[in-house]
């Protein structure tokens, strides 16, 4: 049997040493195109000016700048928290993530998993998948909520239903190991094969030892299920980090 526990290394079907791994960068370190085009109009005074008066975009932004030492604005992790809370009671998904990530790493907040899945939470049930992803690994390895395998197969899911290789990935081994979601090779197959597509080369190496324990006719299943997620995926997987800026 594969295992997948939490942080452990898995067996020998996975790859040595790949892990369940958190996504933990912050979204507007990525995402710059309108971030880029909304402070060179503006001076860091009058984002300031923006964000006080309640706009969640602003607020947002201003939390960027000062999480990542940007433009004029020093660096203060308890100020760019301060504004991605504002901004995330106001339900802006991104400032939702980064607040999630702040509380996961305790920047300038005590960590605190069970805020930190909050916030995921907040901004995975709006489609945002870094945080669906990040979601399932909490629920995964019982951080912040209870360890759940089937909510975190649900999250990784969702997550993977958008393109993203890493929940495809992790979907596989949970289909594969029957953990969280009924055993099924044909489906595991599927995931294998949609992240293998993207790149990943561990789910490459589990594709095919997984193909030697299908029939011809399941991996033609299989490969017409992959062509149907593929068709329904609303944002392509090498565009989810790029845009994720135009919430």
């Amino acid at each position: 049997m594969v295992s997948a526990v939490g942080m452990r290394k898995m067996g020998s079907f996975i790859a040595a040493g790949r892990y369940f791994a958190l996504i933990v960068f912050l979204a507007g370190g990525f995402c710059s195109a309108v971030f880029v085009r909304h402070v060179v109009a503006q001076s860091l005074d009058a984002l300031k000016v923006e964000a006080g008066q309640g706009d969640a975009q602003a607020q947002y932004h201003l939390g960027v700048m000062l999480y990542d030492n940007a433009r004029g604005a020093l660096r203060d992790y308890p100020e760019a928290a301060k504004w991605f809370r504002q901004a995330a009671a106001q339900g802006h998904a991104l400032a939702q993530y980064n607040l999630g990530v702040m509380y996961y790493r305790g920047e300038g907040t005590p960590r605190d998993y069970a805020e930190a899945a909050k916030w995921f939470r907040q901004a995975a049930t709006k489609g945002y998948a870094l945080a669906q992803y990040n979601l399932g690994v909490m629920y995964y390895r019982g951080e912040g909520a209870l360890r759940d395998s089937a909510e975190a197969a649900k999250w990784f899911r969702q997550a993977a239903t958008q393109g993203y290789a890493l929940a495809q990935y992790y979907l596989g081994v949970m289909y594969y190991n029957g953990e969280g979601v009924p055993r099924d090779y044909v489906e595991a197959y599927m995931w294998f094969s949609l992240a293998a597509a993207q790149g990943d080369a561990d789910a490459r190496k589990n594709l095919d030892l997984t193909e030697t324990l299908l029939t011809r006719e399941q991996r033609a299943e299989a490969a017409e299920d992959g062509a149907r997620v593929e068709t329904a995926i609303r944002v392509p997987a090498a565009l989810i980090l790029q845009n994720a800026e135009r919430f």
